[in-house]
């Protein structure tokens, strides 16, 4: 058989989908049976999430940058407002793109098939078991 089935939900409309999973999340709720997040299970949760995305050096570097570019721009920006600038600045740059796959890399200077290692060289080069000696 060719072609996509036209059976089940991920064959829906986008639209379709959001209103089944409103409703199955609301009727859930309705009768008590939906997950309720306490603080403490929320906190715990939180936690974990930023420890495992903190471990990617290169991520955590992209989106420090961005956000240091960020605030630049909005101080120039507001600099710019206050002495009576007419016009937002030309100059900007074009929005930096986060990616959990770490460094952009062109074609020619992409390594082939390697990928970064979320941890410092010491680090990686011991997870190898390629450390140094002694």
């Amino acid at each position: 058989m060719s072609g996509k089935s036209k059976r089940g939900f991920a064959s829906m409309d986008p639209a379709r989908q959001r209103d089944l999973a409103s409703r199955g999340g609301k009727a859930a709720h309705a009768k008590g049976k939906a997950h309720q997040w306490t603080a403490e299970e929320a906190r715990r949760a939180g936690k974990k999430g930023g420890e495992v995305v903190s471990r990617d050096r290169s991520h955590m570097e992209a989106i420090g940058r961005a956000g240091g570019e960020a605030r630049g721009r909005a101080r120039r920006e507001a600099a710019a407002r206050a002495n009576g600038a007419a016009a937002p600045f030309q100059d900007r740059e074009a929005p930096v793109s986060v990616s959990r796959e770490g460094p952009a890399y062109t074609d020619s200077e992409k390594p082939s098939g390697t990928r970064p290692s979320p941890f410092g060289p010491a680090e990686a080069a011991e997870r190898q078991g390629v450390g140094p000696s002694g």
